[in-house]
């Protein structure tokens, strides 16, 4: 048994208080990965505060048409609501696609921005693993690595594909991602938030110690546009993804005008494809453009023993979900 102090939050300044500089403190939101990693003893907190008791579950359009998210939003209650339902289709549907009704019941914004790996070597506490032990290796590059693990934003420390849906949707919509520490408050892009694993994996986001997330800030939604999450897994129901697509679009009849792309289950962190939306600026749609333009997504993958397939397989989830959303009839 492990001993640990708890706490009890009612204001983010108070979190950010009891939680201090300690490395080895943590925030207890909807517990849906802390728990487990506690349960794991994969994580091994000296200090647990609980801040189920911070008002951050609220969600406004700011004046400038953005929408302003609490960070103890559920994820369920983002998915339902109907700005995002209406505004933000692609992270309505992601977050569906993610995890089962009661997960989501619980999990809530920033603890899923947060979420950690689903590597096997990483929860087993017994493998080698850089983000657990930094310098012990990687037991998943030599072992079997066909489901959660990357093709993209690998290094020869770690290949641990980055588990969350709804943050592929985020990085494909642009956001914020506000928080509060020690030192006062700041704010991040989301697209610098993960970091890739490098030689430094046990480091995974750009919060300094005692930092709090306080809400994730999604850009104005792009007038005009149709988006859609396709989600590719072993099973329908409860899976990660194998890969997965987020995509934006704004069309001119038959013209794309402007599109976003994110994919996600094939990369180390939520991986935005500036080079897919560039290939399809402009262009005609037809399924011989988008699929020529996916395959510049991958042109850096590095395949390793099992998870090969994912190459194709990331493509086509970029190139399904164009054929949908731009209404293109294939043969």
């Amino acid at each position: 048994m492990r001993h640990f102090e708890y706490a009890r939050a009612e204001s983010a300044q108070q979190a950010v208080a009891a939680h201090g500089s300690d490395r080895d403190a943590a925030f207890l939101a909807g517990g849906t990965t802390l728990l487990d990693l506690v349960k794991l003893d994969v994580m091994q907190p000296h200090k647990v505060v609980d801040i189920n008791g911070v008002a951050l579950d609220e969600i406004e359009r700011l004046d400038d048409g953005r929408l302003r998210i609490g960070a103890m939003v559920t994820n369920t209650a983002l998915a339902r609501d109907k700005r995002v339902v209406e505004n933000y289709a692609v992270l309505s549907q992601a977050l569906l696609a993610g995890a089962s009704t009661q997960l989501r019941n619980k999990a809530t914004t920033g603890g899923n921005v947060m979420q950690r790996v689903r590597c096997p070597y990483f929860r087993d506490g017994v493998s080698d693993c850089n983000k657990r032990e930094p310098g012990s290796g990687c037991a998943a590059i030599g072992g079997v690595n066909r489901t959660v693990h990357a093709v993209l934003g690998t290094s020869d420390s770690c290949i641990a594909t980055h588990p969350s849906d709804m943050c592929v949707a985020m990085i494909a919509i642009g956001a914020t991602v506000e928080v509060e520490g020690p030192d006062g408050k700041r704010e991040i892009d989301f697209a610098d938030f993960h970091l890739l694993p490098g030689d430094t994996p046990a480091r995974e986001h750009a919060l300094e110690p005692g930092e709090l997330i306080t809400h994730v800030v999604l850009d104005a939604p792009l007038e005009g546009s149709r988006s859609g999450y396709l989600k590719l897994r072993d099973r329908q129901s409860y899976q990660f993804a194998l890969a997965s697509s987020a995509v934006i679009v704004r069309m001119d009849g038959n013209t794309i005008r402007e599109a976003r792309v994110a994919m996600g289950g094939v990369g180390t962190k939520p991986w935005r494809a500036p080079e897919v939306e560039a290939a399809l600026k402009g262009k005609a749609a037809s399924e011989a453009v988008f699929a020529d333009a996916a395959k510049l997504a991958f042109e850096s993958a590095i395949a390793y023993a099992h998870n090969g397939y994912k190459i194709p397989l990331g493509q086509q989830a970029i190139v399904r979900n164009l054929v949908d959303l731009t209404d293109l009839t294939t043969a």
